[in-house]
């Protein structure tokens, strides 16, 4: 399969929220209802202005075939360093099991070496083993326990 990495648009949004929606967790929370959710089109707004975010669409024949989101973050922490937080990471049904997964994070990796990170990291949800295995693979570490409060 051959494929391609480009930013992605504002035209691309309405595919976008319909692979987040494409699984069991992501259809309990995102909102493919039409029109678009106006907070969506706020956080594409928003990504689109900040620097430090990178909203990338994979193709592979003029079609999406997968999403990840970068947000590159200052640290006071580890002599002021950079990190890349992986994000959004989605791939259509269709070609996953395909290697696109593992292509996808070794482009995410060189965008964080080129933006001068030293560090990646991600989060995932304990209900996804597969994806969790998928990220011991590559040779992520599951080095601290993670909190999230809802709001």
């Amino acid at each position: 399969m051959t494929i391609h990495y480009r930013q992605a648009q504002s035209s691309d949004l309405a595919e976008l929220i319909h692979l987040l929606a494409d699984d069991p967790l992501g259809a309990k929370r995102e909102d493919i209802s039409s029109p678009i959710n106006a907070k969506y089109l706020q956080a594409m707004a928003a990504i689109e202005q900040d620097p430090n975010n990178e909203l990338w669409v994979v193709e592979s024949e003029s079609k999406v075939v997968g999403m990840l989101q970068l947000t590159f973050i200052p640290y006071l922490t580890h002599i002021g360093s950079w990190r890349c937080l992986i994000e959004g990471v989605r791939i259509v049904k269709q070609v996953r099991g395909q290697g696109l997964g593992e292509k996808m994070f070794v482009y995410a990796i060189e965008r964080a070496r080129e933006r001068g990170c030293n560090l990646v990291q991600l989060t995932s949800d304990k209900q996804r083993p597969d994806a969790l295995r998928f990220y011991e693979k590559l040779g992520f570490v599951a080095s601290h326990e993670g909190f999230k409060l809802a709001l």
